[in-house]
């Protein structure tokens, strides 16, 4: 066993944040190949996700970059990867998309850093299971419609940072134990060592500065390398939750480029974090009794530079078209929570009382509601709508077009979202609560309906039928199957003396 100053000198240091460099904006690979040069680059990363919404890569030395392998692209193994091909149709192709290209924001070697569209070998043809196509074919769509140009995105993706986690399951035994130096538990700790004290109770970890706030070096380090890669953003915080629960909010983007934004920001916060000898995660529910961590995702409608979400006379200064939106998103929620709020997990956050988005009504300023819209600002660019239910473990690209498929929906078939629910939703009395629709209550029902409600999907061939036969067998036999066939520690307690 190491011991703690064996196991601190084993964890990576991240090269200094360089203040003074500015992100730069690549759009071709004679740009690209230019800039791995001058900025003597040695190593090329090549990324892309699977279906579930993990970053994959393999890397290749500075002298194999040039100018066309972003147009022939590099061979590998799909039948590796999950969700992607079976094993006799394994062979696969990547392509960089050189707008992504940018210095590695924390690897020691340097290293140029791009994010690759995936190919079949035989057609040359995107493949339809790539979810960057998949979203890439959503903005397109949007622009054939008519009804817009353009949707920008701004999700709010929260995580824990703990010290340590330790989690196993077998055949005789399964556990997990999580612990972190800024966890309320903590505060009686005597263990031979100081105790500070200075740690948020419960549900009061919103806003505290340190030292009850003992990561914001942390995110601030984690911002500035978001920024040089790229990431801008606007600001970042503490959350709700103790023992380290964090937000780091990105300015709004384009749909395509939001959620490769998406992907570079989950793994700068893991890599600085284990940096520090922390751990990051973007779990919806680790902790018990204690906020989960959810993705508000933010989203409007423009077209020729107009908002097309603002309405001054309008409910809350929303048009009908975001109304219609609304309605969509509404009506196609429980399906829309198979791929946005996508894991077992993720129905342990949306349960009544922990500010967790459960009722599918929408209104103005209520967090309680599955659709909120915010009131900071009555300048109609600043108007958007915040669908609240996701959660990071979501495939980006995958839920943000979902998304902006239903509002469309809504909007063509101008589905009446019916009256705000500008109240409490969690103070109504019994029977008037028993009106207000919810959230699934789990993932195995989210499923259920979204394979009872998917059409709106292949509107534009955005989703293909492969894609979400693939994506219900995945979670079905990977999740959910998995979960439901093993004990649970709670069950011991309530059944053992039975």
């Amino acid at each position: 066993m190491l011991d703690t100053k064996e196991m601190l000198m084993a964890l990576p240091v991240l090269k200094p944040v360089t203040h003074d460099l500015a992100p730069v904006r690549l759009t071709t690979p004679k740009e690209v190949v230019e800039y791995a040069k001058t900025r003597k680059l040695q190593i090329v990363d090549l990324k892309f996700v699977d279906l579930p919404g993990t970053w994959q890569h393999f890397s290749l030395p500075i002298t194999e970059l040039e100018e066309g392998l972003f147009s022939e692209g590099i061979g590998f193994d799909g039948s590796s990867i999950r969700g992607y091909q079976a094993i006799h149709e394994s062979d696969m192709l990547l392509v960089p998309d050189p707008t992504t290209a940018t210095t590695d924001p924390v690897c020691n070697v340097p290293t140029l850093t791009v994010t690759c569209s995936v190919l079949d070998p035989i057609t040359r043809l995107p493949y339809t299971r790539d979810p960057r196509f998949i979203a890439t074919k959503a903005e397109r769509y949007l622009a054939k419609t008519g009804i817009a140009t353009l949707s920008y995105w701004g999700p709010e993706a929260e995580f824990f940072i703990f010290d340590n986690i330790r989690f196993d399951q077998d055949t005789h035994s399964g556990y997990y134990f999580i612990d972190s130096d800024e966890g309320v538990w903590n505060s009686g700790r005597d263990q031979g060592t100081q105790n500070l004290g200075h740690r948020p109770r419960y549900k009061e970890g919103y806003f505290p500065v340190p030292p009850a706030d003992m990561l914001q070096d942390i995110r601030s380090e984690i911002i500035l390398r978001l920024i040089q890669a790229n990431v801008p953003v606007e600001v970042h915080h503490h959350e709700v939750a103790t023992a380290g629960q964090c937000e780091i909010d990105m300015r709004y983007n384009s749909l395509v480029t939001m959620a490769d934004s998406l992907m570079m920001y989950k793994y700068v916060v893991k890599n600085v974090a284990r940096a520090h000898g922390k751990t990051a995660t973007f779990m919806p529910k680790p902790l018990f009794q204690d906020n989960g961590s959810g993705m508000h995702v933010h989203q409007s409608l423009w077209k020729d530079g107009v908002n097309l979400f603002a309405d001054a006379n309008g409910y809350a200064g929303l048009s009908d078209m975001a109304r219609y939106y609304i309605g969509g998103l509404l009506r196609h929620a429980p399906a829309l929570l198979a791929i946005c709020a996508p894991t077992t997990n993720s129905y342990r956050r949306l349960v009544p009382g922990y500010e967790a988005p459960v009722n599918l009504v929408y209104s103005k300023r209520n967090r309680s509601a599955a659709v909120r819209i915010p009131m900071y600002s009555t300048n109609p660019k600043t108007k958007r709508i915040e669908f609240r239910p996701p959660d990071a473990t979501a495939n980006p690209y995958l839920t943000f077009a979902a998304l902006m498929l239903a509002g469309l929906d809504g909007i063509e078939k101008k589905m009446d979202p019916g009256a705000p629910t500008d109240v409490d939703l969690y103070e109504l009395p019994p029977d008037e609560a028993k009106r207000i629709k919810q959230v699934p209550g789990s993932l195995s029902e989210s499923l259920d309906a979204l394979e009872r409600d998917h059409e709106f999907l292949f509107k534009g061939d955005v989703f293909t039928p492969d894609v979400i036969e693939t994506w219900l067998e995945l979670k079905r036999k990977k999740e959910v199957d998995a979960v439901r066939m093993r004990p649970h520690p709670y069950e011991f307690y309530l059944y053992y003396d039975a």
